[in-house]
């Protein structure tokens, strides 16, 4: 799935990761992701977080898409920062799916969270249609 997706592959994102209901992705901020605070726009990250997400819940086989998300934005993601986001299952029930995914960027100091997401996965069928 993940090659095939021209927009996260544009915008940077790598794959380092995926497995059953787990998945880790990298992207760092470039200058077209500054917003006019001087820090990278939101947007970004939350498409770094839905990416990783998507890998996460695809990994099991069928055709899944998410049927909701929500961010939290915890801390700024700054020009050059390498962010990583890490998605996991949190659970499976059905043809839906909950999954939790942090994005952080390694400091000096350790590790500082940028973002915490949450998504609702959907397993749907090849036309697009809920069955």
């Amino acid at each position: 799935m993940f090659e095939a997706d021209e927009a996260s592959r544009a915008l940077g994102i790598e794959l380092l990761d995926a497995e059953r209901g787990r998945a880790v992705a990298t992207m760092r901020v470039t200058p077209a992701m500054v917003n006019g605070h001087d820090i990278a726009h939101g947007g970004y990250v939350f498409l770094l977080a839905d990416t990783t997400f998507a890998c996460a819940c695809n990994s099991h086989g069928p055709v899944t898409v998410a049927a909701g998300a929500e961010i939290s934005f915890v801390r700024t993601a700054k020009l050059d920062d390498q962010l990583v986001a890490t998605a996991e299952e949190r659970t499976r029930y059905g043809r839906s799916g909950i999954y939790d995914v942090t994005v952080h960027r390694e400091d000096p100091e350790g590790r500082t969270v940028i973002a915490e997401f949450r998504g609702r996965s959907r397993i749907i069928d090849r036309d697009g249609m809920n069955t």
